[in-house]
């Protein structure tokens, strides 16, 4: 695969960035790809491995996190056919086990490349950069929408727009079913639109996505409260599937977490996106204030991005890990993700406005501090000898007008479950079907009910959750086509 010794000759070379400075100053994505020419020729250092551990899609002992790429893209051959310049062929290679290059090109941590047998002693292959050029030459020159359903297909009704409903709706209109997706927020798409911001996930490539399932015979219905109508969903469905997400944040139990200015990092990141669409001033604004972020993961990233683009006047992410070392034994590490230092594009941007990476490592939230709204954040340093405790002497408070958390999920809304009279899943199952509830009144019609995504295994990656609704949409279509 790739070109013989292209990787001894060819250097790795990712996607450019804007300026901070420049970037800051509108939502626009901060990403700047290659030229085609040149991604071709990142795709030629794929080596022709003889195990390929980057479209494993494995769980290996041991070792934290996804190996290789959820989906099981074929990205070797997927690479060559790209080095070729053989860009249909590579697409038509692509779309085979992933409906949504267009998202996962642009927002997945890319287990894939921390996975490249060329990353052991080396630079990774571009695989993510690949992933995306590929999506958008194919939506360059158009997508095709999937032939519509037949009038008397099976109807399968699946409550959430997010990547596991999305994939799920694709996959069973790409079998010949009908589908009707129920989402309670004004536009479809879940995470995709309302959690991952604009610069990371432009809404234009959402939409556009939206748009041709719509053509393909898929039925959008926003703005809608499933579990208010989950007896008609039931009665009106050959099955229902519950890919409503993990959305229920994690709190910071701390006192003045009630204070007027400490929001959820979901509700802010919302907030943000729909007043941009909107075109309107934004209800949580950053501009001028201090602004502390409550947890080190891809969404606390992403709000550090959005407070910069307000205008923040000072920002400030508490992290109870400790700082990562600057390198490690990567063959102890690999085919897993290596525990180094880095930065995320918020982060990055932040230090270069300010100066310094915004992070502040071991350090534990004590309290939120104000007099009517929060003003301040009180942290104490954590030790990490002995076990995690907190170093008497080093509480100090961090000036915030401004507090997000961002501290992850706790799993999905379990009353939703019960409105289809279904067991939620502890996610330890194989299978997507849900058993009824002790108190069950929808076993009289038999309608099946199923969870796929984040509903189902707790917070994931969104290449994860576009793998679960696949197989979630095959687990239906063979229920319901024998």
């Amino acid at each position: 695969m790739g070109e013989v010794g292209a990787f001894l000759r060819i250097g790795r070379q990712g996607h450019g960035l804007r300026p901070a400075a420049e970037a800051v100053g509108d939502y626009g994505e901060f990403a700047r790809p290659l030229a085609a020419d040149d991604q071709c020729r990142q795709a030629s250092r794929c080596m022709n491995c003889g195990v390929a551990f980057c479209q494993s899609g494995i769980e290996i002992p041991g070792v934290a996190g996804a190996i290789g790429c959820p989906l099981q893209n074929l990205i070797p051959e997927t690479n060559d056919l790209l080095f070729r310049r053989r860009w249909d062929d590579a697409v038509g290679r692509l779309i085979l086990t992933n409906p949504f290059p267009e998202f996962t090109g642009r927002v997945c941590p890319s287990p894939c490349e921390a996975a490249c047998n060329l990353g052991l002693h080396g630079s990774a292959v571009t695989i993510q950069d690949n992933e995306r050029a590929l999506s958008d030459y194919a939506w360059e020159r158009g997508m095709d929408p999937l032939p519509a359903p037949a009038a008397d297909a099976p109807l399968v009704s699946i409550v959430g727009s997010g990547p596991a409903g999305l994939a799920c709706a694709w996959e069973l209109a790409r079998r010949g079913l009908r589908v009707h997706v129920v989402e309670r927020a004004d536009r479809p798409g879940g995470l995709l639109m309302y959690g991952i911001p604009n610069m990371k996930l432009p809404k234009e490539v959402v939409e556009r996505r939206v748009r041709l399932m719509e053509e393909s015979g898929i039925e959008f219905e926003c703005g809608a409260d499933a579990g208010g109508q989950a007896e008609r969903l039931l009665a009106d469905s050959d099955a229902v599937v519950l890919a409503v997400g993990a959305c229920v944040p994690r709190p910071v139990a701390v006192e003045g977490c009630d204070l007027p200015g400490v929001h959820f990092a979901v509700d802010y990141l919302t907030e943000v996106t729909r007043a941009l669409l909107d075109g309107r001033p934004c209800a949580i604004d950053a501009a001028g204030k201090d602004v502390a972020v409550i947890g080190g993961g891809d969404t606390g990233t992403d709000c550090v991005a959005c407070a910069l683009r307000q205008g923040a006047r000072s920002v400030t992410q508490v992290i109870r890990a400790p700082r990562p070392a600057d390198t490690c034994d990567a063959a102890a590490a690999w085919p897993g993700r290596r525990p180094v230092y880095s930065q995320g594009y918020g982060q990055r941007e932040a230090q270069e406005l300010f100066g310094a990476d915004p992070r502040l490592w071991s350090t534990d939230t004590v309290a939120f501090r104000g007099d009517g709204a929060v003003q301040a954040v009180a942290v104490q340093e954590l030790s990490y000898e002995g076990g995690r405790h907190g170093v008497e002497g080093t509480q100090r408070d961090i000036p915030a007008q401004l507090v997000l958390i961002a501290k992850g999920f706790l799993g999905p809304e379990e009353s939703l479950f019960g409105a289809f009279g279904a067991q939620a899943s502890d996610g330890t199952g194989d299978g997507h079907w849900l058993a009824p509830a002790d108190d069950a009144a929808t076993g009289e019609d038999g309608t099946p009910v199923f969870a796929a995504g984040d509903a189902r295994l707790g917070s994931t990656l969104v290449a994860t959750a576009i793998a679960d609704g696949l197989a979630c949409a095959e687990e239906v279509a063979t229920q319901l086509r024998p």
